[in-house]
């Protein structure tokens, strides 16, 4: 989903869901080595990255309500099995509106809990599946309980200062790499990438593959 999409809000996002998903594949320009300017972008200010020394960093951008996040999600968990050794992932929330901050709080609650890898496809689901709305802090914290986490550790690190620092920090990460829509791809703090300029996100996981390959670590 572009930028300009965004205005909508998360209900009306939801409800419309099943309109706006649209197939991951591509065949365009699949036997082509991927052009810089047309394929993916690469940023007038290089961004700094985490990624420990020999690693190239590699990061998503995503939204939870985003249907087409939630569409690449199976391709993205297929592409990061086979991930080579000298890629550091990661995923990065991001934030267009102020609807977008409870869902990413419970994203960094939920890694701070070191409960992400259980609970991150159960957050999509609940989402777009069971049409869950988790855009305001109390529906966050009534759908975690759900879940069976503690009720005061999550409330305390959902709120911690720590928590609101990742937040921050995304969203600066998010305008660095000027993230046009969702979901999309950063690449060696040097590049970027999403559907629109990769024809399809399948497509944009052969560019990041192309990418992560040029590099030298």
């Amino acid at each position: 989903m572009k930028r300009r999409e965004f205005s909508l809000t998360s209900a009306s996002v939801l409800a419309g869901s099943a309109l706006v998903l649209s197939p991951i594949g591509s065949a365009h320009a699949q036997g082509k080595a991927p052009v810089a300017g047309t394929d993916y972008l690469v940023l007038d200010k290089p961004v700094p990255t985490e990624a420990p020394a020999g690693k190239v960093e590699v990061i998503e951008f995503f939204w939870y309500a985003c249907p087409h996040c939630f569409a690449f999600e199976p391709a993205l968990v297929a592409w990061l099995k086979k991930l080579p050794k000298n890629v550091a992932f990661r995923r990065v929330p991001v934030v267009f509106q102020d609807s977008f901050i409870p869902p990413q709080k419970l994203y960094y609650t939920l890694e701070a809990m070191g409960q992400l890898e259980a609970m991150h496809e159960k957050v999509f689901n609940a989402i777009h599946i069971e049409r869950q709305r988790l855009d305001k802090d109390n529906l966050v914290i009534d759908w975690a309980l759900k879940q069976g986490l503690d009720k005061a550790k999550f409330v305390e690190t959902y709120n911690s200062f720590s928590v609101a620092t990742k937040v921050r920090k995304a969203a600066q990460l998010q305008e660095a790499y000027k993230v046009a829509g969702v979901p999309a791809m950063g690449v060696a703090g040097r590049f970027y990438t999403d559907g629109t300029q990769a024809q399809s996100m399948e497509r944009g996981l052969t560019v990041v593959d192309y990418l992560v390959s040029q590099q030298k670590t």
